[in-house]
């Protein structure tokens, strides 16, 4: 199946099916595992961010990623910042109305403590973890406004967005509003690394794609370990954060992470 618009290039490729997050959820690993498989074609740079942070550059622009495809190839987007932008659902519903809509969740807890580490290690982050948490709704003030705009962006909604990120039942509700729950597949990731097979037939399966052994596993954009670090009370305060987040996922999709 292709994915053709009407208001760009009658010839143009779109993609079928895109990943939309979480950010820290491994979704690095899930490119590469899709990049190697032969009906699958994914741009050069994994985040494109069309749907997010280029959308005034237009679907022609975002066509000429996907000019290398070949017919018998699905083409695919993995853009973490997907799930958390709030624009992006009615944006690919717009654009991608027949897409299907892959979502990983990871642990609210740990993705938001790896965003953190991950901000420090790369220099978008001067504040100490307590600190950050604590400044986060400040430095998220007036996000929404700004990225209605398009092209708008807001750098904290992008690199400081610990905790919110985390809020998956408010995220994940906006694609249901948008796409009927036969297009979303959501996915724990743990699962991934710890039963990568029947992760990856899901996968498969869900893209309509043809068999193919699981690649090689490899953890990518991973961390130093320095959240093992962390005090055990203040994981607890995020645990309780959380707890509605949990219970969502639970009643939902069925699985939990044990907490």
């Amino acid at each position: 199946m292709q994915i053709r618009s009407p208001a760009a290039d009658p010839k143009a490729r779109f993609p079928t099916f895109l990943a939309l997050g979480t950010q820290k959820g491994g979704t690095t690993t899930l490119h590469r595992l899709l990049a190697q498989h032969p009906q699958v074609f994914l741009p050069a740079c994994k985040e494109v961010h069309y749907f997010s942070l280029h959308s005034q550059r237009g679907l022609g622009w975002y066509a000429d990623h996907f000019t290398a495809a070949r017919p018998d190839q699905r083409c695919g987007d993995i853009t973490p910042y997907y799930l958390f932008h709030p624009e992006a659902p009615h944006r690919i519903r717009s654009a991608l109305p027949a897409a299907r809509l892959l979502i990983l969740l990871r642990d609210p807890v740990e993705r938001a403590l790896s965003h953190y580490f991950h901000a420090r290690r790369h220099g978008f982050e001067t504040l100490e973890l307590e600190a950050a948490l604590a400044a986060e709704a400040d430095r998220l003030h007036g996000a929404e406004a700004a990225l209605a705009l398009a092209g708008g962006q807001h750098f904290s909604h992008q690199k400081h967005s610990y905790r919110a990120r985390g809020h998956y039942e408010h995220q994940i509700q906006a694609y249901r509003q948008q796409f009927p729950d036969q297009q979303l597949l959501v996915l724990q990731s743990e699962q991934l690394f710890a039963q990568p097979e029947h992760c990856w037939d899901t996968v498969l399966r869900f893209l309509g794609l043809s068999p193919w052994p699981v690649p090689p596993m490899q953890r990518a954009n991973g961390g130093l370990g320095e959240a093992h670090a962390v005090a055990p009370s203040l994981r607890d305060q995020l645990r309780h954060h959380y707890a509605d987040t949990v219970a969502f996922v639970r009643h939902t999709y069925g699985f939990d992470w044990g907490w």
